[in-house]
């Protein structure tokens, strides 16, 4: 995938880059495997705003994907690889041999005319095949990691994404995960083999703040060019800091400040990413 440039015809189109889209092969998606989902703005069921600076953006149709992959022991060929507005890799259409239609996340090599495979058994450790824990060999990369089995995958599923099998024991995968954590895994667990696709995602340069609205971001405020009514760091004369550690809008502390308050799976993390 490769990363285009523009004229500098503007001021923000001199820095604005995009994809230039050479892997996506057909520009509609499957219909019957959408549907429209409204956006909220932010706002929960009682019109409060619980996410700050959403709202707006482009209309979206939702594109099902088949996270659990639970199509077993049915080959399937890749009809199509398209674009996702609802996320950042690229997904693909797989035909199966009985005429079923499904989405899966795209991994790096996944072509049109490409076989996957889901299963409980062994398969070709080839980029998009699905197989339990227990019988990817030890060194394999994986993405769409299930937590718990048959819940559908949770793990390393954005653009560029990759986790990587370090050993088995105990009934156990040892994961080093996308952010370099070290947990453990049941091995009835399953995983997708390869790389999430789009790996250029990380590279591509907003440019301007009208595309990031198109995103359904509105502007973010500061919490120093508030008054202190709205925000802990608000008041002052000018451009004063205000003489505190940085903290939320409900006085929470940031920057470091450790929030993991889930004990109950805290064993199965065998090395912290950080």
């Amino acid at each position: 995938m490769g990363i285009r440039t523009y004229n500098p015809t503007t001021p923000s189109r001199r820095f604005i880059t995009g994809f230039t889209f050479e892997e996506i092969t057909k520009e509609k998606p499957h219909k019957p495997l959408t549907k429209y989902i409204g956006t909220s703005g932010g706002r929960n069921n009682l019109g409060r705003i619980t996410s700050r600076f959403r709202g707006g953006g482009h209309r979206r149709l939702y594109r099902v994907i088949d996270f659990k992959r639970n199509k077993m022991d049915v080959p399937g060929v890749v009809e199509s690889i398209e674009y996702d507005p609802n996320r950042s890799s690229w997904i693909a259409l797989i035909k199966y041999a009985d005429g079923d239609r499904r989405y899966i996340i795209a991994p790096v090599d996944l072509k049109v005319g490409s076989k996957v495979i889901s299963t409980e058994g062994e398969a070709e450790i080839l980029p998009g095949n699905s197989m339990l824990l227990e019988k990817i060999p030890v060194g394999t990369i994986v993405h769409n990691i299930e937590l718990y089995p048959g819940m559908g995958g949770q793990i390393a599923r954005s653009a560029g994404s990759q986790a990587r099998i370090l050993g088995k024991e105990g009934g156990y995968a040892i994961m080093k995960m996308p952010s370099n954590e070290l947990r453990k895994i049941k091995l009835s667990c399953r995983a997708t083999i390869g790389q999430v696709g789009n790996i250029d995602h990380s590279n591509i340069t907003i440019g301007k703040a009208g595309r990031t609205r198109w995103l359904g971001w509105r502007p973010h405020n500061r919490g120093t060019v508030m008054n202190p009514v709205d925000h802990p760091h608000g008041g002052g004369e000018g451009k004063t800091k205000g003489g505190r550690h940085p903290v939320t809008p409900w006085g929470q502390p940031t920057k470091g400040y450790k929030t993991r308050k889930n004990k109950r799976t805290t064993a199965f993390i065998l090395k912290r990413r950080k």
